[in-house]
């Protein structure tokens, strides 16, 4: 009856979740929560003595990071990125990578100051020509999103 009771006890305890596995089930929650996009249109109004003038530029904001981060294995980066893929791990992201430059894409992968490697498969000066290169991404890779690059 002591050893059932013992071995009921130790069930019990062993079963118990740890934190870590909570932390690792929030932070992906909270990064495929910020991957998703909803792309609003706004409307600017001109209004001048003689006419008025309303144009409509489709804005991306809500999908557009702003990050610091060092390139990995040299490179440079521009303003604009289009990141195909976000890992804890580099082994993980050096795949990703290998397979976009076999695929004909100038890839790279970035470190962010949180020690993620985020793998960029094209980079830009303009914001326009960065969010057409992850629309086209988009086909192949769903969730490529835009990080600006800070300093």
């Amino acid at each position: 009856m002591l050893g059932l009771a013992l071995v009921t006890a130790l069930a019990f305890v062993s079963c118990k979740s740890s934190e870590s596995s909570y932390k690792k089930a929030y932070e992906k929650a909270k990064q495929q929560e910020q991957m998703q996009t909803v792309t609003t249109p706004q409307q600017t109004t001109t209004v001048t003595p003689t006419q008025t003038t309303t144009t409509t530029q489709n804005t991306d904001a809500s999908n557009l990071r702003s990050e610091r981060f060092n390139v990995i294995g040299g490179g440079s980066l521009k303003a604009f990125n289009v990141v195909c893929g976000s890992f804890g791990s580099l082994q993980n992201a050096q795949n990703l990578r290998n397979t976009l430059v076999n695929k004909g894409y100038n890839a790279q992968i970035a470190q962010n100051e949180n020690g993620m490697y985020r793998v960029v498969a094209a980079s830009f000066d303009d914001r326009n020509a960065a969010v057409s290169s992850r629309d086209q991404l988009r086909n192949t890779y769903p969730d490529a999103w835009l990080l600006y690059r800070t300093y």
